[in-house]
């Protein structure tokens, strides 16, 4: 993975990315697992390129070039990514399992990020509530993270890549979980020992663990 000019983009498959976001994080760990030879863009989520405005209407990151295709929106990313490069497969074969898998995706997404896009973005007292109710929540759910090595899962999937970026910032979000929580901290040390994973850290997400 290394970073690239926006003149060559078209040459292999490209990411833009922002270094500390979340849903890039959540693109990079798929590309990483997925071994896939891919080149970042690396732009300022605060001051977007230009030209990115011209490939993604919404003008968002992550944004990934693939030949002529131009994809928006991290959870079209990482299923898109998984169906061209199946091997190793991040979903469910069967269609049952794939349903509880997306539904997983759907509940981390519409229960968790925006808990944590709150803290990162929003006034004091905001940010004390969503902080609060993301610990709270992460930690009733150690039950579940206890049951399999990974999230309800014995193999790495789509819903761990989702997870991952979330509670390696857990410390930039001020939160430390309990010790009831030791199920889910247990779990995060599995992932964050995967290789991929490492591979995919960004220098501003490493640092955040220093």
């Amino acid at each position: 993975m290394a970073s690239s000019t926006l003149a060559n983009r078209r040459s292999v498959m490209n990411l833009f990315s922002s270094p500390e976001c979340p849903y890039c994080h959540r693109a990079r760990i798929v590309l990483a697992e997925k071994d896939i030879t891919f080149e970042t863009i690396d732009v300022n989520a605060d001051k977007l390129p230009e030209d990115l405005s011209e490939l993604n209407p919404y003008n968002t990151v992550p944004t990934l070039i693939d030949r002529d295709l131009v994809l928006y929106d991290s959870r079209v990313i990482v299923e898109y990514l998984d169906e061209r490069f199946p091997h190793p497969p991040l979903m469910p074969v069967d269609p049952v399992s794939r349903a509880k898998t997306r539904l997983a995706l759907h509940r981390v997404e519409a229960d968790w990020y925006p808990l944590m896009h709150d803290i990162l973005t929003r006034g004091e007292k905001a940010v004390a509530k969503a902080r609060k109710m993301l610990r709270e929540s992460i930690t009733a759910s150690s039950d579940v993270f206890a049951a399999m090595p990974y999230f309800l899962s014995q193999e790495f999937s789509l819903v761990d890549a989702t997870i991952a970026p979330l509670l390696w910032r857990l410390p930039k979000l001020g939160i430390e979980l309990p010790k009831e929580a030791r199920p889910v901290l247990d779990y995060a040390e599995r992932v964050f020992a995967r290789e991929a994973f490492l591979e995919s850290l960004s220098e501003a997400e490493r640092e955040m663990r220093l």
